[in-house]
C-alpha cells in the first residue's frame, strides 16, 4: 500500500493515536513508514532503540511530528474507568434537590469556627485545643425545612487540593472577615482560592458585637482585591454577623440557601455511588478512616467502593453527630470505616458490585498509573513552563510569589509588573511572606511556577509538589528571577514572521482552474523555485498566498527549476490566476521577538 499520499493530508486526516508506551516497530506500522527510517530519526533525537524497544509517548510524539503527523494520547484500560466527576455527573440523570455543600474560608481568628459553630447552635470551640477543628471536618444543618452541608476544614489545605485534584464538591463559598481587622494575608488567600474555582461567594463581616468594627473599612480593603459590595456597585453581597450575639446569622443560611437555588444543585439517589473524600487519617483503633462527601447515588453498610487505587467494604457509616447510620444519601457528609489504606484528600470514591469488580479495577488503575509516570516529568521548571506555553498549554505566566520580607515581596512585584506588556503578562496568582506551603503548592497547580526568594519550602510543600508536578524554584537575587522570567514570557510572544524573495515567475497559460487549486504553465524571470517555498500574488491591492503542490519540466516531475526556464506548477489556495500575473515565490522564517 502506498502511504506517501499522508503527508499531503489535512492536518486532521494525520492525527494518530499513540499510547503511553509504544514498541518502535508498532510506531512505524502506525505512521506508515519503514522501521529503518523510524530509528534514524530517533537517533537524530538523540535516542537509541531497536525494533522491539520500548519508547514513551513523548518521544513517540516528537518523531511523528518529524514524519508530519499530530499524535494524540490513546486511552489506556484504567484511563477511562477512572472517571472524572465531571463524567459521571455526565453519567447520572439527576432528578432530586440535593443540599447546597459550602465551604467557609478566611483568615485565622476571624472567628470561622465560632461562626461554624453558631450555625450549628453548639458551643464547642471552648473545648478543642488551640482552636482548631476537632471534628469530622463537615456537618449539615436545617434551614426552613431545607438541608446545607457545610465543609470546615483546619486551613485551606484541603480546599486547595480538592481543587487541584478537579474535585467539584462545592457550590457555595463563604468568605468570614473580621470587622475589627479587616482583609488579612489569608483573607487575600481566600479570596483568591474562591475566584480561581468560580465559585459564587457570600461575604460573613464576622464580629459587629466588638468596639472598632468598621464595617465600611471592610468593604474599602475587599474592594482593593475586586470584590466589590452589592451597595458599592458590585455583585458580592456582605452580611454583618456576630457569632457571638447570633446577629445575622438567619440572613446568612438564606442567602447561602438563595444562591444554591439558583444553581440547582442536584443528584440522583438511586443512580451510581460517587462522592469525594474530604478528609482522611489512621484511627488507632479501627484503621484507615475518611470523611466522605456522597454527591451521587446512596452509600450503604456492606458497599464494596473503589478509591483512587485502594479499595475497601464500607464496615461503618457516621453521620456529622458521629452516630452510627446504615446508609447515606447526596448531600451527606460521613465517616466511613473499610478501605484498605488511607485515601488521598479530593480523590473521587465510586461504588462497585463486589469485590472482584474492586480488585479489577485497583488494578487497571495501578497499571494505568506506572505507565503515565513514564511520560511524566519530575521537574518542569521555567523551560518547561516556556514549552507548555509554546504547546498553547498555558496563556498567561502564572506565579505564586513568596518572599522573606515585605520589601522584597514589593520590589520583586514592581519589577515582574514591569515585564507585562499588551500581549504577555505575568499573573500572581498569590504573593506573601513566609516559608513555601503546601497550599501554595496546590493553588499553583501544574500550570503555574512557585517562586521564593530568600525562603525555604516545608516538608509538606515538598511532597505535594512531586506529586502535583510543580516547579518550586528558590533564588537570593532578584535579578535572576527577573531573566528566568523574561524568558518564559518571551515564549510566550508571538514569532515574527519574516518573508524571504527567492524568485519570480509570470504566468504564461492557465491549463486547469479548480475550487482551491490550479495547474498553470510559467517562466521563471530571475531566482529559484522549489517545493518548500510559497507563492504570494499581490493583485488590485489584494496579497493572496497559495502552497507549491507540484512542478514540472514538460513531464518530468522535479523538486526545483532554476534560470531561465519554462515550468509547470500546481498551486493550492489561489483559485483566480490569470495569464500575465507575475508569482513571488518566497520563504517564510519565524524570528524571536524580546520583551
Amino acid at each position: 500500500m502506498d502511504t506517501s499520499n499522508k503527508i499531503e493530508d489535512t492536518n486532521e486526516n494525520k492525527i494518530i493515536e499513540i499510547p503511553l508506551i509504544i514498541q518502535v516497530k508498532e510506531l512505524a506500522e502506525k505512521l506508515g513508514k519503514p522501521v529503518v527510517e523510524v530509528i534514524s530519526e530517533l537517533l537524530k533525537n538523540g535516542v537509541m532503540a531497536t525494533i522491539n524497544e520500548d519508547i514513551d509517548y513523548e518521544t513517540a510524539a516528537i518523531i511523528s511530528e518529524e514524519f508530519g503527523f499530530t499524535a494524540k494520547e490513546a486511552l489506556e484500560d484504567g484511563e477511562s474507568n477512572r472517571r472524572t466527576i465531571a463524567d459521571l455527573d455526565s453519567d447520572e440523570e439527576k432528578t432530586e434537590s440535593r443540599p447546597p455543600v459550602v465551604i467557609v474560608m478566611g483568615h485565622v481568628d476571624h472567628g470561622k469556627t465560632s461562626l461554624l459553630d453558631a450555625i450549628r447552635k453548639a458551643d464547642v470551640v471552648s473545648s478543642e485545643s488551640g482552636g482548631i477543628t476537632q471534628h469530622i471536618g463537615a456537618y449539615q444543618i436545617e434551614k426552613n425545612g431545607k438541608k446545607i452541608t457545610f465543609l470546615d476544614t483546619p486551613g485551606h489545605e484541603a480546599f486547595s487540593t480538592m481543587r487541584a485534584r478537579g474535585a467539584q464538591v462545592t457550590d457555595v463559598g463563604v468568605l468570614v472577615v473580621a470587622a475589627d481587622d479587616g482583609v488579612k494575608p489569608q483573607t487575600i488567600e481566600s479570596i483568591n482560592h474562591l475566584k480561581s474555582a468560580n465559585l459564587p461567594f457570600v461575604v460573613a463581616v464576622n464580629k459587629i458585637d466588638k468596639p472598632g468594627a468598621d464595617i465600611e473599612k471592610v468593604k474599602q480593603e475587599l474592594s482593593e482585591h475586586k470584590v466589590i459590595c452589592e451597595d458599592w456597585g458590585g455583585d458580592v453581597v456582605l452580611i454583618p454577623v456576630s457569632a457571638k450575639t447570633k446577629e445575622g446569622i438567619d440572613q446568612l443560611l438564606e442567602m447561602i440557601l438563595l444562591i444554591s437555588d439558583m444553581k440547582e444543585c442536584k443528584a440522583n439517589s438511586k443512580g451510581r455511588l460517587w462522592g469525594t473524600i474530604i478528609e482522611s487519617h489512621l484511627d488507632k483503633g479501627r484503621g484507615p478512616t475518611a470523611t466522605l462527601l456522597v454527591q451521587n447515588g446512596t452509600l450503604k453498610v456492606g458497599d464494596y467502593v473503589v478509591c483512587g487505587s485502594i479499595y475497601g467494604k464500607i464496615r461503618v457509616i457516621e453521620n456529622s453527630n458521629l452516630k452510627k447510620i446504615e446508609e447515606a444519601i447526596p448531600g451527606m457528609p460521613v465517616r466511613i470505616w473499610g478501605l484498605k489504606d488511607l485515601s488521598d484528600v479530593g480523590e473521587l470514591l465510586e461504588g462497585v458490585k463486589s469485590e472482584k469488580e474492586a480488585k479489577a479495577e485497583v488494578s487497571e488503575r495501578k497499571h494505568f498509573e506506572s505507565l503515565k509516570n513514564l511520560k511524566e516529568r519530575k521537574n518542569i521548571g521555567v523551560k518547561g513552563i516556556s514549552d507548555k506555553i509554546k504547546e498553547g498549554k498555558v496563556k498567561e505566566l502564572k506565579v505564586v510569589l513568596k518572599a522573606d520580607v515585605k520589601g522584597s515581596l514589593e520590589a520583586l512585584n514592581m519589577s515582574l509588573n514591569k515585564l507585562n506588556t499588551n500581549e504577555v503578562a505575568v499573573n500572581l496568582i498569590k504573593e506573601g511572606l513566609g516559608e513555601i506551603s503546601e497550599s501554595d503548592v496546590t493553588l499553583a497547580g501544574d500550570d503555574a511556577i512557585v517562586i521564593g526568594f530568600k525562603v525555604g519550602i516545608s516538608l509538606a510543600a515538598q511532597k505535594s509538589s512531586e506529586k502535583h508536578k510543580t516547579e518550586i524554584r528558590l533564588y537570593d537575587v532578584i535579578y535572576n528571577v527577573i531573566d528566568d522570567i523574561k524568558e518564559a514570557l518571551t515564549a510566550l510572544l508571538p514569532k515574527e514572521i519574516i518573508e524571504k524573495e527567492m524568485g519570480k515567475g509570470k504566468i504564461l497559460k492557465v491549463f486547469k482552474s479548480g475550487k482551491n487549486d490550479m495547474i498553470i504553465g510559467a517562466k521563471l524571470i530571475n531566482g529559484k523555485v522549489n517545493k518548500e517555498m510559497e507563492v504570494k500574488l499581490e493583485k488590485e491591492g489584494n496579497l493572496t498566498y497559495g502552497k507549491i503542490v507540484g512542478l514540472k519540466i514538460v513531464k518530468d516531475n522535479v523538486s526545483e527549476v532554476s534560470g531561465d526556464k519554462e515550468f509547470g506548477i500546481n498551486i493550492s489556495g489561489i483559485s483566480h490566476l490569470e495569464e500575465g500575473d507575475e508569482l513571488v515565490f518566497i520563504i517564510k522564517e519565524e524570528k524571536v521577538r524580546n520583551l
